[in-house]
Formats: C-alpha cells, sequence, structure tokens
C-alpha cells in the first residue's frame, strides 16, 4: 500500500513540475503586440524668447558636474503626431517631466504621460524608463494606462527623428502593447 501511494505521490509531483516548466516557457515565448501606435513626440525647449512656439522648460539647471547637464530637469507638454510634420494635427500630448541623469554621456529619464482626446483614441499612456540617447533605438517602459488603454503594458522605441541643437529635438515612438 505505501509503494502505490509513494507513486500516486510521484505522479502527482512529475505532473507540478511538467506544468511549471510549460507555464515557463509560455511566458518566455515573445508574443505579437495586441495594439501597435506609432507617433511622433515634438520638443521645443524654451530658450528665453519664444514663450508661443515653447513646449518644454527647464526647470531645474545643471549641476555643472561633468558637460552633459546633469542634473537639469525639464517640464514638458509636447504635441504627439501621426507623422513627422509639427504642423500636422495633434493626436494627443505627452505631458510629464525628463531629467539628465549621467556626468559623463548624454542620458535622461523618463516619467511621461501620452494624453488622447481624439475620435481614434481616448485615454492615456504612462511611459517612464531611461533613455539612453547615444543608442540608435532605446526601449523604455509602458507601465498602464486608462480609457481604451486601460491597463495597459508594453514597450515604447525611441527613435531620434531629429535633432536640432539644444532647442528642438522629434523622436519617433513605436509603442507596442502586450496587455491590453
Amino acid at each position: 500500500m505505501a509503494t502505490f501511494v509513494e507513486k500516486i505521490c510521484f505522479i502527482i509531483l512529475i505532473l507540478i513540475a511538467f506544468q511549471s516548466v510549460s507555464a515557463m516557457k509560455h511566458s518566455i515565448i515573445e508574443s505579437k503586440p495586441c495594439k501597435r501606435l506609432v507617433l511622433y513626440y515634438h520638443d521645443i525647449l524654451f530658450n528665453g524668447t519664444d514663450v508661443a512656439n515653447a513646449t518644454s522648460a527647464r526647470a531645474a539647471n545643471g549641476t555643472g558636474l561633468g558637460n552633459y547637464q546633469f542634473g537639469m530637469l525639464v517640464v514638458f507638454n509636447d504635441p504627439l503626431t501621426k507623422d513627422h510634420h509639427l504642423l500636422s494635427p495633434a493626436v494627443g500630448r505627452a505631458q510629464g517631466f525628463f531629467f539628465y541623469d549621467m556626468k559623463d554621456d548624454y542620458t535622461a529619464w523618463f516619467a511621461y504621460t501620452l494624453v488622447f482626446n481624439s475620435s481614434e483614441h481616448k485615454g492615456t499612456l504612462n511611459i517612464m524608463g531611461a533613455d539612453l540617447m547615444y543608442a540608435e533605438t532605446r526601449d523604455i517602459s509602458v507601465v498602464g494606462g486608462t480609457g481604451d488603454f486601460f491597463m495597459a503594458r508594453g514597450i515604447c522605441t525611441f527613435k531620434t527623428d531629429t535633432f536640432q541643437g539644444a532647442n528642438y529635438f522629434r523622436l519617433q515612438m513605436d509603442i507596442k502593447l502586450y496587455e491590453c
């Protein structure tokens, strides 16, 4: 009788182990996104004279440690478009901040919300993470959302589309949502 019980317990243990391994393999496999958006983020930094056009401003100057604006904090309310033209109709706004977080290279840490209020999308997407500016493409986490994007999770891939000195840059944002 003891051997029968031992065999049953062993079989149950093997089944539990197999279930755990198969679940782990399933979660590692990359899946296709359930929603994808490609948007352009336009940032015009206030330079002291362009109040009407500026979409961002320094809230804190750099610390002077290093040559890479370490410590500079920028707040923004930038337009989002479906193409790379600044004057195209905005489909939403990127509202938040970034700060330069390295003394020996240009990198920034972003935390912002994409606010949509159009006929196509309503709601928000929350994005945060490190932008390693020297890389051609950078992945930043989509950590949540509201409305059409309720509890969304995914990746936002940044690609610098243009950079015009310290006053204007445009990012292509390829947003792939895996939990919709």
